[in-house]
């Protein structure tokens, strides 16, 4: 591995770098959260060869908005499946959006 590989990593949303307590760190929240958003299988942290668990940042913005509902007063099992609602939601109007664009742009001839 290179120092440009090392530093790409810097970038990538998937990338699992942060331990769960350091994640949780930057939540705000506990190490229990975390596991129990886990648990309900709203985010599946990688495990490093040790098996300790890592988060990439796309895992904490889930986590976080998952803190936000619980925060409010909702189930966390409910909490988790509304991310889950939320996020397969905004993957299909993203598809739509590139079909629309697709669509349009062999309508016009480009």
């Amino acid at each position: 591995m290179t120092a440009n590989d090392s530093f790409d990593r810097l970038d990538d949303d998937d990338y699992p770098a942060y331990t769960i307590g350091r994640a949780a760190e930057l939540l705000g929240t506990t190490q229990g959260f975390l596991r129990a958003v886990g648990e309900a299988r709203l985010i599946t942290p990688l495990r490093s060869e040790g098996g300790h668990r890592r988060y990439s940042r796309y895992q904490l913005r889930i986590a976080a908005r998952a803190r936000e509902l619980v925060d409010q007063g909702t189930p966390i099992e409910a909490a988790c499946r509304i991310v889950i609602l939320e996020d397969q939601l905004e993957e299909a109007r993203r598809i739509n959006a590139e079909h629309r664009r697709t669509a349009s742009q062999s309508a016009t001839g480009d």
